[in-house]
């Protein structure tokens, strides 16, 4: 079985979220993809994180019309900061058969990673950007390509890159509209719009969400 594994903060998940899983479903031929929502990211602080139960259940109705998508609380079992090396080691020891594929975008690169050897050990990284013209004859499944960040060029040995569509979405945006009262209409899916405008998620006392 090939398995993606596919974590983050998703605070919110959205359609970029959305994109990138299932072109790397089809590009790697992969059976399941774990959606996995960090319990503490180690990069990133807490103030604007959406409690992770929260962000589990807007995960799970986002997928839960995709047979291949399963939303997993792992590390929202786990106290303390969510190291994705534990993660995928965790996630190996119960599916030792399995192909494991870490699916991260391009902009994961930047960060300092731990346990980064023996996590492309445990795995193959697979890393998501936007598509780029392909040379005539080549194929348009997974492929390693030039890398375009020293970042990426320091650690390009061993990892596979996707191309992806061309889809500028990101949570920051999103919460910022929300405390902002505007508009999420096509960022996310309708079932997670409806979510955060009853509950008031993100937003700032007194706004709407448009």
């Amino acid at each position: 079985m090939r398995v993606g594994l596919f974590g983050g903060s998703f605070n919110p998940i959205h359609y970029g979220h959305l994109r990138l899983a299932e072109t790397a479903r089809e590009s790697l031929r992969l059976d399941r993809v774990l959606f996995i929502p960090a319990g503490q990211p180690p990069h990133k602080g807490a103030a604007g994180l959406l409690e992770g139960r929260e962000r589990l259940k807007l995960v799970e109705m986002t997928i839960r019309d995709h047979p291949a998508f399963i939303a997993s609380d792992i590390e929202l079992e786990r106290p303390g900061v969510s190291y994705t090396v534990e993660t995928v080691g965790a996630l190996k020891r119960r599916l030792p058969d399995a192909k494991l594929f870490l699916l991260v975008g391009e902009d994961m690169l930047t960060i300092a990673w731990r346990g980064w050897k023996e996590l492309k050990a445990l795995c193959t990284v697979a890393v998501a950007r936007r598509a780029r013209p392909a040379a005539r004859g080549a194929s348009s499944a997974a492929r390693i390509v030039p890398p375009r960040s020293a970042a990426a060029a320091r650690r390009q040995p061993g990892l596979m890159w996707l191309d992806m569509p061309p889809l500028d979405i990101s949570s920051s945006d999103i919460r910022r509209r929300l405390a902002q009262g505007r508009s999420i209409r096509y960022l996310v899916p309708p079932a997670v719009e409806r979510y955060i405008r009853d509950r008031r998620l993100y937003q700032k006392a007194g706004r709407a969400v448009g």
